[in-house]
C-alpha cells in the first residue's frame, strides 16, 4: 500500500500538483514510518511548497534513518539556502558532496553558499523575500485528475506534546513537556534559525518540532538536557536582542537589545506573556494620600495623627511653638501660640497625680 502512495505522489509531483504529492507522502510515511526515501521525497515536495522549515525537518528524519542518503543533505542544503541559513546549508552540501561527488549540484550550491556567507560578512545581508525561480506559486497549479484526487487525505494531528519558552539577555530556553523519554529517542538539531526537535519511542507516533526561530542562534553553542518529566533546549542568542516569540513572523518587528554587561546572574526570566505596565505615581500618591486621611485609629495613634496634621498644615511660627514648648517641657506641653512661647521657657506640666523628675547623669 506505501508503494502505491509513493507510486501516486510522484505522478502527482510530475504533474506539478505538490501539495497532492505531499499528502500522499504523509500517508504513505504513517504506512512506513522508517523510509528514508518517502521523507527525502517529502522534503522535496515541501521545498515546492515553500513549507521549507518542514523540509528541513524530512530532511534531517532521512538522514537519521540513512546517513548515506546524498539527496537528503541536498534536500536539506537547498531548504535552508532558501531560509538563509548558508552555514548550515553549507555543512549539509559538503556531507553530501562526499556523497556523490559526481553530482555537479552539490558544488554550485556550495559555491552560492560561500557568495551568501561572504555576503554576510560585509554586511550586505540578502533578502528571503524573493521568491526561487523554480518555485511554482501555488495559484498556478491546475486541478488533479480524478483518479489520483479520490485518494483520502490525512490532516495533521494535534502536537503530541506542549512545549513553551522563556529568555535569558543570552539565551532563549524551550521545553517541550514529556514524561519518561529515554535519552536514545530524543533527537535534536540545530539550525543558524532552526530548531529541530524529533521524538521517536517505539510503538507510538513520531513527534516533531520544527520551528524557524525569531533570531539566530549559535549552534555550536546550543545543547539540550532529556529530564524525568520533560526535554529542556537551550538556545544560545547569536545577538543580544529580546524575542518577542519564539518562532520567526514576517511582521515587522521592533528589536530591542537586552544589556547583558552586568552578567546573567541579576536578571529574570523573561516570559513572552509578560508585558510592562506603566505606574501612575500621581494616582498612586493621592490613593495613599486619601487612605491615611481616612485612617481611623484610636487612643496615641489618633492623637499623634491629630498633632502631626496639625503640625504639617500649620506656618512657621506655630510650628516653632510646637518645638520649643515640647522639647522644653519634656514632652508635656505642646503650645501652637509663639507669642506666648517665644519669649520665655516653656516649664514642664506633668499629669495630675504624677510629678516630674530631672534626670542627672
Amino acid at each position: 500500500m506505501a508503494s502505491d502512495l509513493e507510486r501516486k505522489a510522484k505522478e502527482a509531483f510530475v504533474d506539478d500538483h505538490f501539495e497532492l504529492a505531499a499528502d500522499l507522502l504523509t500517508q504513505a510515511i504513517g504506512l512506513d514510518p522508517n523510509s528514508a526515501e518517502l521523507y527525502a521525497d517529502r522534503a522535496q515536495a515541501n521545498i515546492k511548497l515553500r513549507n521549507l522549515t518542514e523540509a528541513v525537518a524530512d530532511a534531517n528524519r532521512a538522514i537519521q534513518l540513512d546517513p548515506s542518503m546524498a539527496k537528503a543533505y541536498l534536500r536539506k542544503g537547498t531548504a535552508c539556502i532558501r531560509l538563509e541559513e548558508y552555514q548550515t546549508a553549507k555543512a549539509a552540501l559538503e556531507i553530501g558532496a562526499s556523497l556523490a561527488p559526481e553530482d555537479p549540484r552539490f558544488t554550485n550550491l556550495i559555491k552560492e553558499c560561500e557568495e551568501c556567507i561572504a555576503d554576510e560578512t560585509d554586511n550586505l545581508p540578502k533578502h528571503a523575500s524573493e521568491a526561487p525561480e523554480n518555485v511554482v506559486p501555488m495559484e498556478d497549479v491546475q486541478p488533479v485528475n480524478d483518479h489520483i484526487s479520490k485518494v483520502p487525505i490525512i490532516t495533521p494531528s494535534k502536537p503530541k506534546y506542549r512545549h513553551e519558552f522563556y529568555q535569558k539577555p543570552e539565551e532563549v530556553v524551550v521545553t517541550i513537556f514529556a514524561k519518561g523519554l529515554p535519552a536514545s529517542s530524543v533527537a535534536v538539531d540545530f539550525g543558524e534559525q532552526i530548531l529541530s526537535v524529533s521524538i521517536n519511542v517505539p510503538g507510538e507516533d513520531a513527534y516533531h518540532f520544527q520551528p524557524r526561530l525569531f533570531g539566530k542562534i549559535i549552534p555550536a553553542k546550543c545543547r539540550y538536557n532529556v529530564l524525568s518529566t520533560k526535554v529542556e533546549v537551550h538556545l544560545v542568542k547569536a545577538d543580544p536582542i529580546h524575542w518577542t516569540s519564539l518562532e520567526f513572523s514576517n511582521e515587522i518587528t521592533v528589536l530591542q537589545r537586552v544589556n547583558v554587561s552586568s552578567g546573567t546572574g541579576s536578571h529574570r526570566p523573561s516570559y513572552p506573556s509578560s508585558k510592562p505596565k506603566r505606574t501612575d505615581w500621581d494616582r498612586l500618591e493621592a490613593e495613599v494620600k486619601k487612605e491615611e486621611k481616612d485612617e481611623k485609629l484610636d487612643g496615641d495613634a489618633a492623637l499623634n495623627k491629630f498633632f502631626r496634621d496639625i503640625y504639617q498644615d500649620a506656618d512657621e511660627d506655630t510650628r516653632r511653638a510646637m518645638k520649643k514648648s515640647f522639647v522644653e517641657s519634656n514632652g508635656t506641653v505642646l503650645s501652637t501660640n509663639w507669642k506666648e512661647v517665644g519669649s520665655k521657657k516653656v516649664e514642664g506640666s506633668p499629669p495630675d497625680g504624677m510629678e516630674m523628675r530631672k534626670w542627672e547623669y
